[in-house]
């Protein structure tokens, strides 16, 4: 029996340490969470910092405490920090070229950071893939799509695409287009457009709404009116002011006439 317990001896050792790692992942888990959600907090709290840094920082944040609980948790079962350091000098090449592609992802989500192309709330079109920014961390942006979609961006991927940021200025462009009948009066079709544009408290009046002809088709004469408004009232204000030209349109004896084309018949004689 001494025997057998001697030779067991060595288990008692490793549960307990096995236990004690498990308590300080445990612990470090929690702790990198509360400490990464005060930082976020604190950084948001500043209205001279952008949001955007806030996230960013606490998720830097995270990572490094976890990073130091592994080594601790190594620690226990009697790896030494010096030793550790050392083996990943070692592999450092290697481990390079394993992760390249996720370092990648981490360094340009500082250059997304640092220069900010996109911030948190702005409605941006990245490589084709078009959302409102929801976050961005260590590795990758998240966009939610207008139907509510995710769509996760790597951020390698996001720093080597173009970036079209709708929000980014103030004010934005609305190019409405409306077809009218040839055999309409032009200007009568402009005086409408130009006053129900005038008439909508969202449309600026610098740079004033601008009507002009633009296109003659094959079945219809094509107006174009460019609106200004600001960000936030861009789409409600196409939207009313689209809807508002039908009407006078259709009151005031303006036709938007429908696509059609002409049939011609020939004859032939026996």
């Amino acid at each position: 029996m001494d025997t057998m317990a001697e030779q067991l001896g060595w288990i008692w050792p490793l549960i307990i340490n096995a236990g004690k790692a498990l308590l300080v992942l445990i612990g470090g888990w929690v702790a990198a969470g509360m400490i990464a959600r005060v930082v976020r907090n604190r950084v948001m709290a500043q209205p001279q910092i952008d949001d955007t840094v806030g996230i960013f920082m606490a998720n830097l944040i995270r990572y490094a405490i976890l990073l130091m609980v592994l080594i601790a948790v190594l620690n226990i079962f009697g790896v030494e920090a010096t030793s550790l350091v050392a083996v990943l000098g070692a592999a450092s090449l290697a481990i390079g070229l394993a992760l390249q592609g996720t370092l990648s992802h981490v360094a340009a989500g500082f250059m997304l950071v640092i220069f900010r192309p996109y911030k948190l709330g702005h409605f941006v079109d990245i490589g084709g893939s078009s959302g409102t920014v929801k976050a961005i961390n260590l590795f990758f942006t998240e966009l939610a799509t207008p139907q509510n979609e995710q769509v996760i961006v790597p951020n390698g991927q996001a720093w080597g695409s173009v970036i079209v940021n709708f929000s980014y200025h103030p004010t934005r462009r609305a190019d409405l287009v409306f077809g009218i009948d040839y055999a309409d009066d032009i200007d009568k079709a402009m005086e409408i457009i130009l006053r129900l544009a005038r008439a909508d408290g969202r449309v600026l009046d610098d740079p004033e709404p601008w009507v002009r002809v633009t296109n003659l088709g094959t079945s219809s004469v094509d107006l174009t009116a460019r609106l200004w408004a600001k960000s936030d009232d861009f789409w409600e204000m196409q939207f009313d002011v689209t809807k508002a030209v039908k009407e006078a349109f259709d009151a005031e004896g303006v036709s938007i006439p429908y696509p059609h084309t002409v049939e011609i018949q020939k004859e032939v004689q026996a």
